[in-house]
């Protein structure tokens, strides 16, 4: 079949070619944006006097009626045409005849693919933005839920001071309000239109981009043609904030492997996000949270990939950039389907706050209150801090924990200590004494849960 294209050359290219050539298998799901840009062309191309309004009306009814036989199945993508874009056009062209060859009038498929590209990716950031929202909303619930439950906080996966699982679990609320802001952001940049710009020069006609811009929801136009048909900034900078979004997810499911082992046994996953093993009857595994964490590797990759394709690229368009696509859409699908897992699973999530209190209870984290204590008796904390380490291994050497070390072994250790020792060492209470601001003190823990859920409303509003 001769191209659409065909001038120069007979427009006849080998199968292979074609193949190797052809995007329609994976730009076909811009068919609705690359139809919307069309609708838009063509009431700017009437209004400008470029076409007749008569000929807009035809081309424009042809377009709906494309849309609504893609929608209702009537009508089929062909996969041997070379994209979407040629795809509508041809089909235009059968139905309404001559009017259709106008469409392309004062546009090239160069600023066509950005144009789509843009509304497309615009739209799947919204709805992202919607999922990260929901992941918030559910780990400020369970926080919520399990603000009492106290737990080892950890560094260098050792553990290392008492917190609040509630405390724990809004560290991952801050992350996700981040990446909101990240894709919020990024969503304004994405948000200008390169239509018009054409191939890469503008055009001779005198038309009105900022026009079809509106129309089209963009809050202005790509100010340099060139720029407008090369930059991929849009789909790189999405990217790079759903890697670090997916890097937050991963790390959450990390822990919650952990946790849900027997080694830990701080949360419960709910049946219907684990599986069974095929030979161990006893085997309760974390899949949904391991292949979310395995999926970040590929999320990574996507974002390699279209940095690789366009690190050595000349302005303006060249064929290459065919190969943002499959990147960003895999990109975009692995997140949605990632969140879409994630939400409930959290959601299904039970913590053993018991489990949590029994890993507190040893590993001496509340060593450092027991310096603090020594240091509000007049000590310097360096000397504090030995006499906190002979007492840690007075236990040691003991099999006994802080709570549960005699006065007289602490007294031999400094005549400071006293019976009220017990007191500063109880591990609620040293959560308690956190009373720094973001801290994991009860009130402090209570603060943040209305920081969140204030910043989440702030989002809604908007």
């Amino acid at each position: 079949m001769a191209k659409m294209w065909a001038g120069v050359t007979e427009g006849v290219t080998s199968k292979i070619a074609d193949d190797f050539n052809s995007s329609i298998s994976f730009d076909s799901r811009m068919f609705r944006e690359d139809i919307a840009g069309s609708v838009a062309h063509a009431k700017m191309l009437s209004k400008q006097g470029i076409i007749a309004e008569s000929e807009a009306d035809v081309i424009i009814a042809g377009l709906v009626g494309i849309l609504e036989d893609l929608e209702a199945g009537k009508l089929k993508i062909d996969p041997d045409c070379e994209d979407i874009h040629m795809f509508v056009e041809q089909v235009l062209t059968e139905r309404i005849g001559d009017p259709g060859k106008k469409l392309h009038t004062a546009r090239s498929r160069n600023d066509q693919v950005a144009l789509d590209l843009r509304m497309y990716l615009r739209n799947e950031t919204d709805g992202i933005i919607s999922l990260v929202m929901e992941a918030a909303e559910v780990l400020c619930g369970k926080a919520e839920e399990y603000k009492t439950a106290v737990m080892p906080g950890y560094t260098h996966l050792q553990r290392a001071q008492p917190i609040l699982f509630g405390h724990h679990l809004l560290a991952y609320c801050m992350m996700l309000l981040r990446d909101i802001g990240r894709l919020t952001d990024c969503k304004k940049r994405m948000n200008k239109s390169p239509i018009g710009a054409c191939a890469l020069a503008g055009t001779t006609y005198l038309t009105d981009r900022r026009f079809e811009a509106g129309l089209l929801g963009f809050d202005g136009i790509c100010e340099n043609s060139i720029d407008a048909v090369s930059d991929r900034d849009f789909a790189l900078e999405l990217m790079s904030a759903l890697a670090i979004l997916q890097t937050h997810l991963s790390r959450f499911c990390e822990e919650l492997i952990l946790w849900c082992s027997w080694e830990f046994k701080f949360v419960t996953l709910s049946d219907s996000f684990t599986t069974g093993s095929s030979i161990m009857p006893q085997k309760k595994n974390p899949d949904m949270a391991e292949l979310i964490r395995g999926k970040t590797g590929r999320v990574f990759g996507d974002l390699f990939t279209l940095l690789t394709v366009l690190k050595g690229l000349p302005l303006a368009y060249n064929k290459d950039m065919q190969e943002d696509k499959e990147a960003v859409f895999d990109s975009v699908d692995a997140l949605k389907s990632c969140l879409g897992v994630f939400i409930p699973m959290v959601r299904e999530m039970k913590a053993i706050p018991e489990n949590m209190l029994k890993a507190a209870k040893t590993g001496f984290i509340n060593a450092t209150d027991l310096a603090d204590y020594l240091v509000r008796k007049g000590l310097p904390f360096r000397a504090a801090y030995k006499v906190a380490g002979r007492a840690v291994a007075k236990c040691t050497e003991k099999g006994l924990v802080l709570d549960s070390l005699p006065l007289e072994d602490y007294k031999a250790l400094s005549e400071l200590i006293d019976e009220d020792v017990y007191g500063e060492i109880d591990l609620m209470n040293c959560v308690k004494k956190r009373v720094s601001e973001g801290g994991t003190g009860p009130d402090s823990v209570d603060e943040q849960i209305a920081y969140v859920k204030s910043e989440l409303n702030k989002v809604k509003e908007k």
